[in-house]
């Protein structure tokens, strides 16, 4: 299976208390940091090549680097714990059973930003998971790694958990900002960016729960080691919560160097498709991720083999491929209704849009309205058309990624199987009788022979 850097340490009985954590090395890292210059850990952070892990990709040193650093003004780290992405629950495991690594990475990552206060937006959802992270917290801070003068070094740091009231638009960045300090979650005009002027208009940081975790390991085996670990720029290990028509539903952690075949198929990861059935799609990176077809899934538009890097998935751009994203891989077997799940995620969408930017606000509701008819034996042939003209009209005309992540997935299931809408407009009668169970539709086009 690969190196494990995260999770290594999961399995051990108790590993969720200080007492055991510690004396399985816990805060080793963070003893190790506090004799290094604050500086000294961004380039750290720097040489890893550690990549935002909730999503976009960004190199999370160089995000560190952008922050401002005015005399007399407060600077902020911000944990963005809104896990909401549909197929994604790896940071959810990361706070329930391994709380004291993640606080471990807080507290490294708040000393070398010079951020006093940190704060963990939690999605609302999570309620026994706030009564988890506050316990460790506490553990921590009984322990001397928390609050005044952390080990003698003259650094303050206090971490506050914040719950979110379930709204999926506070995992975008600026949304999550404005909830924080007490506003609705509108995401805001950018530039000024958070690292300028973000949480109360103070250079603030926001990372995901994967990546503040990530900095322990990287501290502890340094900057260097953790690059050659992985592929290219897909450096380091990454979570990926598998789902969907798998045999061994879970998270993984792998060191992306191994191909998607062999994450579906291997008894290591996924084990494989149940009851002998065909692979005919995945959702490699979370919902908001184009969906790619078996046979695009499989192997990249060079004809090489995909692999689970940020770079091989994302490889020929949307024409041929899709992104890492969240790490929320979704498995549909042969027997899936792409069209069922497209009208799932778009009505997702069209309810979690903030309604702010008139594209998204009125396109996710059309584009609902219009996937329903097809589903229902209630479309049209120039239905379809009119969806992918929405569809171009919603992505990149809106103030945050939002109208992107719910355009996305109805353009990729067009151009990809546009033969299955085609499918229920002419046999309206079939899938009306369908609609309230899986529908066998298996272009042998688009699945796996495997």
């Amino acid at each position: 299976m690969g190196r494990k850097l995260l999770l290594e340490k999961a399995n051990i009985p108790g590993i969720r208390t200080y007492d055991v954590y510690r004396a399985n090395g816990g805060y080793t890292a963070l003893e190790k940091a506090f004799k290094m210059a604050p500086a000294d850990i961004v380039e750290e952070v720097k040489k890893s090549g550690l990549r935002g892990r909730g999503g976009a990709g960004f190199p999370t040193g160089m995000k560190w680097s952008f922050l401002a650093r005015p005399e007399g003004v407060p600077r902020y780290l911000v944990c963005n714990a809104d896990e909401s992405e549909p197929g994604t629950f790896k940071d959810r495991y990361l706070m329930e059973f391994l709380p004291h690594l993640f606080v471990e990475g807080l507290v490294i990552s708040s000393f070398a930003l010079g951020a006093n206060t940190t704060y963990i937006y939690i999605r609302g959802e999570y309620a026994w998971i706030v009564d988890i992270l506050e316990t460790a917290i506490a553990e921590a801070k009984a322990a001397g790694w928390l609050g005044k003068n952390i080990l003698g070094s003259g650094f303050d740091c206090e971490i506050y958990v914040q719950r979110g009231a379930g709204a999926y638009i506070c995992g975008e960045e600026t949304a999550l900002l404005e909830s924080l300090e007490g506003k609705r979650g509108n995401p805001r005009i950018k530039p000024p960016f958070p690292a300028i002027k973000g949480l109360w208009d103070c250079p603030t940081v926001v990372n995901n729960v994967e990546t503040l975790a990530a900095v322990v390991p990287i501290i502890e085996i340094g900057g260097e080691e953790y690059a050659r670990i992985g592929m290219g720029r897909s450096t380091g290990t990454k979570l990926i919560s598998a789902c969907g028509n798998i045999n061994k539903p879970g998270i993984y952690e792998i060191d992306m160097t191994i191909s998607v075949e062999e994450f579906i198929y291997s008894e290591e990861f996924c084990g494989g498709i149940p009851n002998g059935k065909r692979l005919k799609a995945c959702i490699p990176g979370g919902s908001s991720v184009p969906i790619l077809p078996a046979n695009l899934l499989l192997t990249t538009a060079k004809g090489e083999k995909r692999m689970m890097t940020y770079e091989s998935l994302a490889d020929g751009g949307f024409a041929t491929g899709s992104m890492m994203g969240s790490g929320g891989f979704i498995v549909l077997d042969e027997d899936q209704c792409v069209v069922r799940h497209t009208l799932t995620l778009a009505r997702f969408y069209r309810h979690e849009s903030c309604g702010q930017c008139s594209p998204c606000r009125e396109g996710t509701g059309w584009m609902e309205k219009i996937l329903n008819n097809i589903e229902y034996g209630k479309g049209k042939m120039s239905d379809i058309d009119l969806l992918w003209d929405i569809q171009a009209k919603i992505e990149g005309n809106t103030i945050c990624p939002l109208g992107d992540a719910a355009a996305w997935p109805v353009a990729a299931a067009i151009r990809h199987f546009r033969d299955e809408f085609e499918w229920h407009v002419l046999n309206p009668d079939e899938a009306q009788k369908a609609n309230f169970g899986l529908r066998h539709y298996a272009d042998p086009i688009h699945v796996a022979t495997a």
